[in-house]
């Protein structure tokens, strides 16, 4: 492979990712980019394989006999496979009924396998795959497209890239290099809403998968889960269409895509392919299963949001049982809109960070756009705005701000770059957040002390004091103790997911708030004194250390 490489990254946060704004000015960016090489737009039957040409730099095989993936040739150069494997649904469909057409411009490679339908596309003069895949019910467990990527082919060096290390320390998935960091294929950084491709670039070539909308995924706009991974045998380019790991909503099934796998020569990809501004008239008559086309949708528009605090950014999500969907709420005014939704009723949700604060019924029809007066965001609503003794971080639905919070999206809790998760914290010292841990669990730092003052008129008087948590491990849930006086009553455990999620990039669960009423009595009555409490993590649940009960802090307040 030609040119040298560039280890210039692009996108947010040293990953090779993007969004529109980062695309925006990039020079090779478009489907057609690169010179164009003596080709003729069509395809061919070599026995084993349908062999597409789109007639730019780019030829693929698709496998007759199961729907793979089996090679992605871009100006010479195979970039499919490691391992012996080709690029495909889950791990390999099987047996499947595939069958091939051209219409005009478009070639569609259609593969049958039970009750899935799986697509792809390939179009005159792009370097582009585009894909589409119909999940009709659990009877096929398919819950990702991954391009299985050639070793060497692109530089390894990314900081946290997942790379095979000497020492497993959890299941099949989580490493340890020999310098104690930790590596996992689940470690993204990036929130859904983050990201719109996710690749790797030489500075020469670019190879990129651009994500769907993700309107029949899980998990709001706000998930997060596998991406991306490289390590010495290859490389894997993931779109997630369902992932269990973490997950707050039930599976969604029918139509996802377009997804793209886009080749450059070395800028980004177009931002025509992204998701929210990629139009597919041209797949109007394809007759994909579950297709439903621009036509056929609807548009949700708000004047405005009042009530904000405009430190955080907001976000407008739409869900039900059918979709998903979500978009910015402008800084200026709260002004939003989402375009390209299915007909149905949704639950609107206003977000202030992760941190739910409004919700409404909203309903979209065919063609139409459902505009809605402006939102007030009652006081009430978010809890940042009752009146406090003390707080500990604010409330935004995450644990930004504490001890160890950003590494946490990208690292296991015993990563060597972790600062301790133990130590006390003491109110008024200037240093209260960033000196709590994100996470308390059971086995590694239950029992964690906040010391503080109150007047003499504070201690005379019941208080209320609140935790907030983004979800929990293993019902990990905080039981309080006062001046190892007054012990609170162990609370119920919210409904959070049931899988791994603290150890594994991501504290995005079910936001719930524990409220104690905290009785006078427990309170010491000289002023010059600490009050001392103590949260402990309880639970039946969960094993040792960082596998044992926990769960993620959003803030912690007592109020007047």
């Amino acid at each position: 492979m030609s040119g040298s490489p560039d280890r210039t990254t692009l996108g947010r946060r040293g990953f090779v990712v993007g969004t529109a704004a980062t695309a925006a000015g990039a020079a090779l960016a478009g489907p057609l980019a690169g010179t164009a090489r003596a080709a003729t737009f069509g395809y061919s039957d070599d026995g084993t394989n349908y062999v597409i040409d789109t007639g730019a730099n780019l030829v693929f095989k698709v496998r007759k006999s199961n729907g793979d993936l089996s090679s992605l040739v871009y100006r010479g150069v195979e970039y499919q496979g490691y391992g012996g494997m080709n690029s495909h649904i889950e791990s390999g469909l099987g047996s499947s009924t595939v069958t091939i057409r051209q219409s005009g411009s478009t070639i569609l490679v259609s593969v049958t396998y039970g009750t899935l339908r799986h697509y792809y596309a390939a179009r005159s003069g792009e370097n582009n795959v585009y894909l589409w895949t119909n999940k009709a019910d659990t009877s096929v467990s398919a819950t990702r497209f991954i391009v299985r990527v050639k070793a060497g082919l692109f530089l390894n060096d990314q900081p946290d890239s997942y790379t095979y290390a000497p020492t497993t320390i959890e299941a099949s998935d989580v490493f340890r290099k020999s310098d104690g960091q930790t590596r996992s294929k689940h470690f993204s950084r990036l929130r859904v809403m983050d990201y719109d491709y996710v690749g790797w670039t030489t500075g020469s070539v670019g190879l990129w998968m651009v994500r769907s909308n993700h309107e029949k995924a899980s998990g709001g706009p706000f998930y997060r889960s596998l991406l991306r991974h490289q390590s010495a045998d290859g490389g894997g380019l993931y779109e997630i269409l369902y992932y269990g790991q973490n997950q707050t909503e039930e599976q969604r099934f029918g139509l996802q895509g377009p997804y793209v796998i886009a080749f450059t020569d070395g800028g980004a990809p177009s931002s025509s392919l992204f998701p929210g501004t990629l139009t597919t008239s041209w797949a109007d008559s394809l007759g994909l299963s579950g297709y439903v086309s621009a036509s056929g949708r609807g548009r949700v528009a708000g004047v405005g949001i009042t009530g904000r605090d405009t430190a955080y950014a907001y976000t407008v999500g739409l869900a039900n049982s059918a979709a998903q969907y979500w978009g910015s709420a402008r800084a200026s005014d709260g002004y939003y809109a989402i375009s390209g939704v299915l007909p149905g009723t949704y639950t609107l949700t206003v977000f202030k960070g992760e941190l739910a604060v409004y919700t409404t019924s909203v309903t979209v029809t065919a063609g139409g756009t459902t505009t809605l007066n402006s939102i007030a965001i009652p006081s009430t609503n978010d809890p940042s705005n009752a009146s406090a003794i003390w707080r500990i971080n604010d409330w935004n639905g995450t644990p930004s701000g504490f001890k160890n919070a950003d590494l946490m999206t990208y690292a296991h809790p015993s990563d060597t770059r972790a600062a301790a998760w133990t130590g006390n914290v003491v109110i008024g010292s200037g240093s209260e957040t960033s000196a709590f841990p994100c996470y308390l669990w059971k086995d590694v730092n239950s029992g964690l002390l906040v010391y503080f003052r109150l007047t003499a008129a504070q201690a005379a008087a019941a208080h209320t004091l609140r935790i907030g948590v983004t979800t929990a491990y293993a019902n990990g849930r905080p039981q309080v103790v006062v001046n190892d006086t007054w012990t609170s009553a162990i609370p119920s455990p919210p409904t959070q997911p049931n899988t791994r999620s603290l150890t594994n990039g991501s504290y995005r669960g079910n936001n719930h708030t524990f409220t104690y009423s905290v009785p006078a009595s427990a309170w010491l009555a000289d002023t010059s004194q600490y009050n001392v409490l103590r949260i402990n993590v309880v639970s039946g649940s969960g094993t040792t250390s960082y596998l044992s009960a926990g769960t993620s802090i959003d803030a912690i307040d007592l109020l007047n």
